[in-house]
């Protein structure tokens, strides 16, 4: 089995779809994509800003990586990118692949990141209200 290359970023631009490499083994292939909703708490909202520890966050995000890849078969082409800053409604604040043999780990793999992820990354969200609504 390979060993995963995870490509992880934090950033304050908007996520774009990364190229598919290093995955030819892939028969799962999981992209998944966390996006602001237009509501929060039954409110209407311009988005959300996430503050951050950045060295932390970076670490963190590093180490959910890493807990999925002794738990998952995941193979190389792995990525993991996550907005910080203000994330307007409708655009993602959240970009994760996971690259394995079959279907089922990856969607697994996928779903156990997110899941680590809210646990343990120092990044943090408040919404931001248009006042004049």
């Amino acid at each position: 089995m390979a060993t995963p290359i995870w490509n992880i970023v934090l950033t304050e631009a908007p996520l774009a779809w990364p190229p598919l490499s290093g995955a030819a083994d892939a028969g799962g292939i999981s992209d998944f994509w966390g996006v602001v909703r237009g509501t929060e708490s039954g409110r209407m909202i311009l988005g959300l800003r996430y503050e951050w520890h950045p060295r932390m966050a970076l670490t963190q995000l590093e180490r959910a990586a890493a807990e999925a890849a002794v738990d998952f078969p995941l193979l190389p082409g792995c990525a993991l990118h996550h907005r910080v800053g203000f994330v307007a409604a409708g655009e993602a604040s959240l970009f994760l692949r996971t690259c394995c043999a079959h279907r089922g780990p990856a969607l697994a793999a996928t779903a156990r990141v997110v899941e680590r992820l809210k646990e343990i990354v120092p990044i943090w969200k408040r919404a931001e209200v248009n006042r004049e609504w």
